[in-house]
């Protein structure tokens, strides 16, 4: 197993939920965390524990992020005028890593980094190798002609657990998706409950 695909697993069990939807999740079979005191009764967690593990969760979702990239996509939430728990969800899906996913050219977020990551991707004609890039309503992201044909591509196309949401209009006989506009939390399909407005919680305290 890659340490990817380990860490993915490890961030389900952790959280003691499938935050992805998948099949495969190791939580569909058992339910307690990883580590030899995972099956230990579960003690009522606290208010910083609950905030905690909605940041961990929301964090976790969206793959191989690092705390120092998490909170500065929070900060410049937090200085736009409206609800930053919103606001900080619209950032996140205009990720062009999250947007990748979402248009299911892919089958993970994670498999979304590297795809971007090796330069598989083109916004708008021109290639793009950032995940973090952020997109604009508007743009049209594609994967390169002669990436199409690539076993992950394929399978991703083909997967019936997930749909492409509203937000995002997909062709998958081009293989282009058009950003259609930044979703509100409702219209983000996923397949466990986010709680953004605890995250905003945890950062105004800590």
């Amino acid at each position: 197993m890659t340490k990817r695909t380990s860490a993915k697993y490890k961030i389900d069990r952790r959280m003691g939920e499938n935050i992805w939807g998948r099949p495969k999740s190791p939580v569909n079979k058992r339910e307690y965390g990883p580590g030899q005191h995972g099956q230990r009764r579960k003690s009522k967690l606290s208010d910083f524990g609950l905030q905690l593990k909605a940041k961990q969760k929301l964090k976790g979702y969206y793959g191989d992020m690092t705390e120092k990239q998490f909170r500065r996509i929070y900060a410049e939430a937090e200085r736009v005028r409206g609800d930053t728990g919103e606001r900080l969800v619209g950032l996140l899906e205009r990720r062009l890593d999250a947007v990748v996913y979402r248009a299911k050219f892919v089958p993970t977020v994670f498999a979304a980094r590297q795809f971007v990551n090796h330069g598989h991707v083109e916004v708008n004609g021109k290639r793009v190798n950032i995940p973090s890039y952020r997109v604009k309503e508007g743009d049209v992201i594609s994967v390169r002609e002669k990436s199409r044909q690539l076993a992950v591509v394929l399978e991703a196309t083909g997967l019936a657990e997930r749909d492409v949401p509203d937000y995002i209009d997909a062709d998958h006989s081009k293989m282009t998706a058009t950003f259609l506009r930044t979703p509100a939390l409702g219209d983000v399909p996923y397949p466990v409950q986010m709680e953004p407005n605890l995250v905003v919680e945890f950062y105004a305290k800590n």
